[in-house]
């Protein structure tokens, strides 16, 4: 199967030539609908708008809001005239927020006014009180001096703010053949999108990831659910992830499918959406389904016209499989594997797999993908049937991570491998099972949780001496956190007074839900502490408590 080489913009303008009339984009809860002509022309407003911000091939846009219809505009825009889209997690806060748009070198944040509840604006202006006092495109601020134009998706006025109006107004400066020039300037393999992703020093690393990598990854997504312009795919998970911008929207817009947004995920919309919009596909983490099947609205709206579609982000359990193929008819499910750093997908099972090894398995290598399973402490590749870490390479492979080589060359070793710290086992045929995690990674409720950073962040707390967080089995969630924390001699401190400290700090899903107090960490004879004792026992309190 041949690589495609095109940008992400002519990716969209193929479509929009071929499919001019054909639905592109549906927000079933705005009622808003757009061609594949149409959105073209949405883009292109955007596209304009953010040159005549000033904002050149190669320059760093971060957006931070849920699955608004601007934050899928903005994703093509920028991949019309080369901005570098540069994703936020939509649950960070203030202290995560600065690291990213200085570590990124951010001249553009384009951002909701608020998400459930949390004001984004008064956390930017937490750190960037320049705001209030700065002229539109000229902020002046000491702590992020790259970052210039705050673009708010609102139609209130902020200082020192772009309103979503004002972008397309400016567009109307920029002509078409300037836009053409940009968009004819851009190669396929050039960098067009950052994601942050933890890593164990706990600090987020810049995913940098080229046209090529996620034109082709979606493609391939596309190609292992067999979807057509006759599908419609709901996409109910975040955009700031590649599950949503990488497995949603270009896979879709690669052959033409409708799109069919939720901007948050809430299990009767979802449902509702799917049972309205006659959608034909439909992806999620493990999670998502068993609460879209928990829903009261369950039978009322249970879908009739679902075949196919993604499960994905964290491990998921047989019976759930099994429960989303027979109650909600997606007899197709697939179940994909892989990183932010391999654009994301590695491996996929394929809708015509058995139904064991869809639900064993997380399927087989994509075409023009290879993958491997290596003994960690010698590098030599494994025979089938023996664990040891899974490798891959080709071009799905990440380009590096932002100004930080160290970090890129542990993860791609000189022949171009990419090493994903994940155990996993293979067949003769070739299917993978990943069996465990080389690093403590916790996943909850399909979130990657890094301990490392949790730990980074408690240590800052006055009355925390040392800390070591692990993840114990959690029914709901996948995963839950526990931080066993050994306070200071003489200070009083409670697990309340730790949560209240990560309050409005770091995100609410890296919260430790337990916290345990504790004289001294199990440790080996060579003095390094053993988290593994550290879970069990975590487990057994847990279970005990239950």
């Amino acid at each position: 199967m041949s690589l495609l080489h095109v940008t992400i913009g002519e990716l969209l303008e193929k479509q929009a030539q071929q499919l001019p009339d054909h639905e592109a984009m549906v927000y079933p809860e705005h009622n808003l609908r757009k061609t594949y002509r149409e959105f073209n022309q949405m883009v292109d407003e955007a596209a304009k708008g953010f040159m005549a911000l000033g904002i050149e091939k190669g320059g760093h846009m971060a957006i931070w809001s849920d699955n608004k219809p601007e934050w899928l505009i903005s994703q093509f825009a920028s991949g019309k005239m080369g901005g570098v889209l540069v994703t936020v997690n939509t649950n960070y806060r203030a202290q995560e927020l600065e690291y990213l748009l200085k570590q990124s070198d951010a001249s553009t944040l384009i951002l909701a006014e608020d998400f459930r509840g949390v004001s984004y604006i008064d956390i930017l202006k937490e750190i960037c009180p320049e705001l209030e006092y700065s002229e539109k495109g000229d902020l002046q601020s000491e702590k992020l001096p790259n970052l210039k134009n705050v673009i708010i998706l609102s139609e209130k006025d902020y200082p020192g703010c772009y309103s979503w109006n004002d972008v397309q107004k400016a567009g109307k400066n920029v002509n078409d053949q300037k836009l053409k020039e940009r968009l004819q300037s851009l190669d396929a393999s050039e960098v067009i999108n950052m994601q942050y992703t933890s890593g164990t020093t706990g600090f987020p690393k810049g995913v940098m990831l080229s046209h090529n990598n996620i034109v082709n990854n979606g493609k391939q997504v596309a190609e292992c659910i067999k979807l057509t312009e006759e599908d419609r795919l709901c996409i109910p998970v975040p955009f700031f992830h590649c599950f949503g911008c990488v497995m949603g929207t270009i896979a879709s817009v690669s052959k033409g499918a409708t799109m069919v947004v939720l901007e948050q995920f809430h299990p009767e919309k979802v449902l509702r959406a799917v049972k309205e919009e006659a959608c034909t596909a439909l992806h999620g983490v493990p999670t998502m389904f068993i609460a879209e099947m928990n829903d009261p609205s369950f039978e009322e709206n249970r879908p009739t016209t679902l075949r196919t579609g993604i499960m994905a982000g964290s491990i998921c359990p047989m019976e759930v499989m099994k429960d989303v193929m027979n109650k909600m008819g997606i007899e197709e499910i697939t179940i994909a594997y892989g990183q932010t750093e391999s654009s994301p997908v590695i491996t996929q099972t394929k809708t015509d797999d058995p139904v064991e090894l869809r639900v064993r398995s997380v399927g087989r290598a994509h075409p023009n993908v290879e993958v491997k399973v290596i003994e960690p402490a010698t590098g030599e590749e494994n025979p089938p049937g023996i664990p040891g870490e899974l490798c891959t390479r080709g071009y799905l492979v990440m380009q590096g991570y932002y100004k930080n080589e160290e970090a890129t060359q542990t993860a791609i070793d000189s022949e171009g491998w990419l090493h994903t710290g994940d155990i996993a086992v293979m067949d003769e045929n070739g299917y993978v099972e990943i069996t465990g995690r080389m690093k403590d990674m916790i996943i909850r409720g399909g979130e990657n949780v890094y301990p490392r950073e949790i730990e980074e962040f408690l240590y800052q707390h006055p009355g925390v001496l040392d800390v070591q967080v692990v993840g114990v089995p959690d029914k709901k969630l996948g995963e839950e956190i526990v931080a066993f924390i050994i306070k200071k001699e003489g200070t009083e401190v409670s697990p309340q007074d730790i949560r209240e400290f990560c309050d409005g700090k770091i995100s609410k899903h890296k919260i430790p839900r337990y916290i345990r107090f504790i004289d001294e960490y199990p440790m080996t004879a060579s003095g390094k502490i053993q988290k593994f004792r550290l879970k069990e026992e975590a487990i057994e309190q847990v279970e005990t408590n239950q």
